[in-house]
């Protein structure tokens, strides 16, 4: 069998045109760190990580982070919205579902969804993602897996100028500039992005079923207008070779415009949302040991202190009659004026986490931390008493056994105590065999999660079609989790497949659950008369399985084609407090099949300039939800291109010009489907985009004449 499956990867090498080449820039060889918190090649990865690598980012050419992982990977699904971007990863939203910035947790929580548009998409390098529960290692919020994007660091020698802007349809604008400068030791990165859309309207009527009579003249949006911008910068200083200490810091301001129609309580919007959001970062590196290992193999030390605010408020455009305070007094039916704002929830956090990462004889590589993080949440219209905090304490380890260069097993375990649901022990093992050019990996983990600040105590009003009354519950339970997985992974020259199977049962699941009106706090309920009463409530227990397949082949240095697979099932068992009984239910958004495909050409003139195209599919069955109808199954296919060029200037190309353009959904598919009910997808139909790219990068020269006129300037002062 050994001699059989050497011959194989012999003929699949000699069939491969320049399998040499291929080999040597293949995303195989890249560095992930997201599965282990540690540094392995991806095709040595002890937990299976899927990677969105530098060129394909390119190649797609996506105005957002939802358009890049809904049209790269199968195993995603989206549903914009203005309170978020409604992720789903395999069978699970986006409360159980990790984001990573460099590693380090994203804050931005708005109506439990995270709002993707806070990273900029130009500035990816490029996206790891492990699927499963993660929790040991990360803690809360890993239980459907972690996405960690990982950002360019513009590792100049010099200055670095960097601009970006692309406009299309509906008045979509997307801006990107960057400048970085490296002084020695001392580097900056200061970076804005700007991204707006008119917004638009795939259908004007509201579903007859919520509406007193039928409406065909709504203007409610399909995706309403809005405008984001975000300043960021990161500073680094390096003392020494093995130290690097950095300090970072952004502002983030988004606006969502509402039209006003002439339907009461259906299409008349009174005010526009806005959300405020800060963060500033310190922290730093420290390799420890001998020097003559690698880096990445290098005892290392590191500490991150993080604070982040999320604030949320309706901006008024209208007279509006509703709750507010008069000299720290609740007040029902206060009215506010255009040009008013009401604070809807201010969420700020503060965490610290110490990690160090080390080498042990006989073949172990430990992993161990600390974490502290305190939530704070003031709410005054939405939370009683106004406020509310949460305070949580972990420590964790992880140790990575390699006995043989064919067999890893890594195992870790993370003490979690949060201040109102006390300790929680989570444990992880996961193992991998190598055999030539053939990987398996098998995991097994728990996921845990406690319930947020707002799914304890938020209660509030919401008009949708009327009035629905929205509460929390302070009777609920943490979440736990056991996860499953039995992964295949071959690579050949330019091919590359990969299978997993998985299991993943949530006990205790949260959700929103539809109550009688009659169980709602009788103030509540004489105040706001709902059509309907929602409260999160622990569901019983909940699981998804499925299975997803990926095929990459690269034919030569130009042509790559994928495909990828998701096959995906959901259970859930959820109390019917009308019946009085268990009733089976599947978990909102899944959809039993889905699917993406792409294929890319990219060519290297003599002179260095490139071109490059590319043609994507993806597609979805059916998506299921228990309330409001289900979503329509789609497809929908991308078209690329891109040229980059680069006059040369004696010996150097210091300026880079880049041109791209594309059209989306090129068969002009639409859901039309009424308001109030779900759709399979928002696009509205066919929607065309260009861009113009200019980068300009001077190196050591420019900082060494900048030293020179400094010294120069300070002489001639001094004289």
């Amino acid at each position: 069998m050994r001699r059989l499956m050497m011959g194989l990867a012999c003929t699949c090498l000699a069939q491969t045109l320049l399998a040499q080449d291929i080999l040597k820039v293949d995303s195989l060889q890249e560095v992930v760190v997201t599965g282990t918190g540690t540094q392995h090649l991806l095709k040595d990865a002890p937990v299976q990580t899927e990677v969105i690598g530098k060129q394909m980012l390119k190649n797609f050419a996506g105005g957002s982070l939802a358009e890049i992982l809904s049209g790269l990977t199968s195993s995603f699904a989206f549903n914009e919205g203005d309170m978020g971007s409604q992720m789903q990863l395999n069978g699970l939203g986006n409360n159980y579902i990790l984001i990573l910035i460099d590693g380090k947790r994203m804050h931005g929580d708005n109506g439990g969804e995270n709002d993707l548009s806070l990273i900029d998409p130009l500035n990816i390098e490029r996206i790891e993602i492990v699927k499963g529960a993660s929790s040991a290692l990360y803690g809360s919020d890993a239980i459907a897996g972690v996405v960690n994007i990982i950002t360019k660091k513009h590792n100049t020698d010099g200055f670095l100028l960097e601009n970006t802007t692309r406009g299309g349809s509906y008045g979509e604008l997307r801006q990107h500039n960057g400048i970085a400068l490296n002084f020695g030791k001392l580097k900056s990165y200061t970076n804005f992005q700007l991204q707006h859309s008119d917004g638009w309207q795939n259908t004007s009527r509201e579903d007859p079923h919520q509406t007193e009579h039928l409406i065909t003249d709504s203007r409610n949006k399909t995706v309403n207008r809005y405008t984001n911008w975000q300043v960021s910068e990161r500073l680094t200083y390096s003392p020494t070779q093995d130290m690097e200490l950095y300090a970072e810091g952004s502002i983030y301001r988004k606006r969502i415009y509402r039209p006003g129609g002439k339907h009461p309580g259906v299409d008349v919007k009174t005010y526009d949302l806005r959300y405020n959001n800060a963060s500033a970062s310190v922290g730093g590196k420290c390799y420890v040991g001998a020097k003559g290992k690698e880096q990445g193999a290098r005892d290392v030390v590191t500490l991150d202190v993080d604070w982040n605010r999320h604030a949320y408020y309706y901006d008024f455009t209208a007279v509006t009659l509703t709750d507010g305070y008069v000299n720290g007094e609740h007040t029902s039916y206060f009215p506010y004026y255009p040009g008013q704002h009401q604070l809807q929830s201010d969420q700020q956090r503060t965490m610290a986490h110490l990690k160090g990462v080390f080498t042990l004889p006989y073949e172990n590589r430990l992993s161990t931390g600390i974490e502290w993080r305190y939530d704070w949440l003031k709410a005054p219209d939405r939370v009683e008493g106004g406020k509310a905090t949460d305070n949580t304490e972990a420590l964790y380890v992880q140790d990575e056994y390699n006995p043989v260069d064919w067999f890893n097993v890594t195992a870790g375990l993370r003490l979690n105590r949060n201040q109102q649901f006390g300790w929680h022990l989570t444990p992880k093992v996961s193992a991998m065999v190598k055999w030539n050019d053939l990987r398996i990996r098998a995991t097994w983990s728990q996921g845990f999660k406690t319930p947020t600040p707002k799914e304890l105590y938020y209660q509030y009003m919401r008009n949708m079609n009327g009035a629905y009354l929205f509460l929390g519950n302070t009777n609920l339970r943490p979440q736990a989790s056991n996860y499953f997985s039995l992964g295949f992974e071959y690579n050949c020259g330019g091919l590359s497949v990969t299978a997993t199977g998985y299991y993943n049962r949530v006990n205790d699941m949260i959700s929103l659950v539809t109550i009688p009106n009659n169980e709602a706090p009788i103030d509540l309920y004489t105040k706001y008369l709902p059509i309907k009463t929602r409260q999160y409530k622990n569901l019983e227990s909940a699981k998804t399985y499925g299975a997803d397949v990926s095929v990459r082949y690269r034919f030569s240095r130009e042509w790559t084609a994928g495909l990828g697979y998701s096959y995906l099932d959901t259970d859930a068992e959820m109390y019917d407090t009308d019946d009085d009984v268990l009733k089976r239910v599947v978990i909102d958004g899944m959809a039993h099949h889905k699917g993406n495909c792409y294929v890319t050409w990219n060519h290297t003139l003599k002179n260095e300039n490139t071109w490059g195209a590319g043609i994507y599919g993806r597609a979805s069955t059916k998506r299921y939800y228990q309330l409001n109808g289900n979503g329509k199954g789609y497809q929908l296919w991308r078209l690329t291109g891109s040229y980059s060029f680069s006059p040369k200037q004696g010996k150097q190309k210091p300026l880079t010009f880049n041109l791209e353009a594309g059209v989306d959904n090129i068969f002009n598919y639409v859901d039309k489907t009424d308001h109030g009910l779900h759709l399979g997808t928002t696009t509205p139909g066919i929607t065309v985009y260009a861009s113009f790219s200019v980068r300009f990068n001077h190196g050591k020269k420019l900082i060494n004449n900048y030293k020179s006129n400094s010294l120069n300037q300070t002489e001639n002062e001094d004289n």
